[in-house]
């Protein structure tokens, strides 16, 4: 199968660069997959998985945090706020983010822009618990 450039960046690090034959994530408008010689194409991320097929025809999966996916003739660029590959996940350390969150929610009930974050904070720990196999929440 025809392979494609896939980078996938945070501002800490590139987690990817290298081929692949195929990426799949969701954005805010549903599910995309893209293969080697797609269009031109940007779209919005949303916090969710995001699989790749290796030029080995094995997956990697990795959770993400809202960003953008860009597909131009060199290359797949996404670039997100946080991403990390599932079997690199601390589930602990998710679980301890995901009560930390829900305790912030219960305590910013009255103040939106608190809340509004501690929601998003909430979203990625139950993504990062999924992705992992844990999120049993």
């Amino acid at each position: 199968m025809n392979t494609f450039r896939l980078v996938i960046l945070t501002p800490d690090k590139i987690l990817f660069d290298d081929q692949a034959i195929q990426v799949t994530a969701r954005t805010t408008e549903g599910d995309v997959g893209i293969l080697a010689g797609h269009i031109r194409y940007v779209a919005m991320l949303q916090t969710s998985a995001l699989t790749v097929k290796l030029p080995d025809s094995t997956y990697k999966q990795a959770a993400i945090a809202s960003g953008v996916l860009k597909v131009s003739d060199e290359k797949v660029s996404v670039m997100v706020t946080a991403a990390e590959w599932a079997d690199e996940i601390d589930p602990d350390w998710a679980e301890r983010s995901r009560q930390d969150a829900m305790a912030k929610i219960e305590a910013f009930q009255n103040e939106p822009d608190r809340l509004e974050r501690a929601n998003l904070k909430l979203q990625r720990a139950l993504n990062r618990l999924r992705i992992s196999g844990h999120g049993t929440h």
